[in-house]
């Protein structure tokens, strides 16, 4: 089972990305299961999402404590709360920000892992230009496409189309598609160096 914790903050569709993603696998044959964690409901209050894939039927209920993968939709909740708890040692991490890991002053967490399992995406720029608003949930969950292989972008694309419709759902599959090719870059990059 491939677990995945998703921080954000209340308005940012951190929900709807979880949603999407267990989409997006069961789009592709799996087992999957997507809830939130809601501390207050109002808009820019944190909120945590988990999502779970599997092959096998999922029977857990509880959060996700072990994550084989962090997406942080915002940068701000890295000095509030502990985002990164109980992540695994081989897991991923996927950030919305310009800066780099080590711009972020992350560079200790990447000591002893595979620092190519780490990547920022500006996604809330991504979502600027292509929907018009500042929300990084889509650009997010195709870069964590990219950056993990545990879906692939064309599922991505489909939950998209479940979720969206006419401008909205081109304007997010656009965004998706340039996260998925930045994302890929960065990872060429790790590659060659």
């Amino acid at each position: 089972m491939f677990e995945v914790r998703v921080h954000g903050r209340g308005g940012q569709g951190v929900v709807t990305a979880a949603e999407m993603l267990s989409v997006a696998a069961f789009e592709e044959g799996r087992h999957a299961q997507a809830f939130p964690s809601f501390g207050s409901e109002r808009t820019g209050a944190p909120v945590v999402a988990f999502c779970r894939i599997s092959d096998k039927e999922i029977r857990l209920r509880e959060p996700v404590m072990e994550p084989d993968a962090i997406i942080i939709q915002d940068p701000t909740l890295l000095h509030q709360i502990d985002v990164f708890a109980g992540l695994k040692q081989d897991g991923y991490v996927l950030l919305n920000s310009r800066h780099s890991i080590e711009e972020l002053g992350l560079g200790e967490l990447i000591k002893g892992r595979n620092a190519e399992r780490f990547c920022t995406l500006s996604a809330t720029e991504l979502g600027l230009k292509h929907v018009g608003r500042p929300i990084p949930n889509v650009p997010l969950l195709a870069g964590f496409a990219a950056l993990s292989g545990t879906i692939k972008l064309e599922s991505v694309i489909k939950a998209i189309n479940e979720k969206f419709s006419g401008k909205v759902a081109l304007g997010n599959i656009a965004a998706a598609e340039e996260a998925y090719l930045l994302v890929q870059a960065k990872m060429k990059e790790w590659a060659d160096a």
